[in-house]
């Protein structure tokens, strides 16, 4: 069963069920696909849901930070419970252990001789990592090993 179908089996059960909040976040998610689709003019596959995915954890993970500082608890909890839900479509994420032996890995094929050599080292980390880690963290560390080479 393909990330497309799922969502629409979720969807089903989540109005049979009368959660609201779920429905919502697959409603929103399944416009998102709908909206790839119409733009690139080709069904959506199972990694281009995993980004759509990702990047709506994402933009919640990041209203939460703006949601802290203005003092709206009320929306904190909302944004954490739509990542609860969408989480469940993303596949298990990568502990920062297993990032920072990805990371270390790269750093050692591309033997980087300025942080200029940053990009190589992304380059060749976020595809191993996609939808399983998050950029800040891998960048994070990206930076802690060059500073331990360089």
């Amino acid at each position: 069963m393909s990330l497309k179908e799922k969502l629409a089996a979720d969807l089903k059960a989540a109005m049979k069920e009368k959660d609201k909040l779920k429905k919502d976040v697959i409603t929103m998610i399944r416009s998102d696909i709908k909206q790839w689709e119409v733009d690139k003019r080709q069904d959506v596959k199972d990694e281009e849901v995993l980004e759509i995915v990702a990047k709506q954890v994402k933009q919640r993970k990041d209203s939460i930070r703006d949601f802290e500082k203005s003092g709206r608890d009320d929306l904190v909890d909302a944004n954490r419970r739509e990542i609860e839900i969408l989480q469940d479509y993303l596949p298990e994420q990568l502990s920062e252990d297993e990032l920072r032996a990805i990371v270390v890995d790269a750093v050692e094929k591309v033997q980087p001789e300025s942080k200029s050599d940053m990009g190589k080292i992304m380059g060749i980390v976020m595809p191993q990592v996609k939808g399983r880690g998050d950029g800040k963290t891998v960048n994070k560390l990206v930076m802690q090993e060059l500073n331990k080479k360089l």
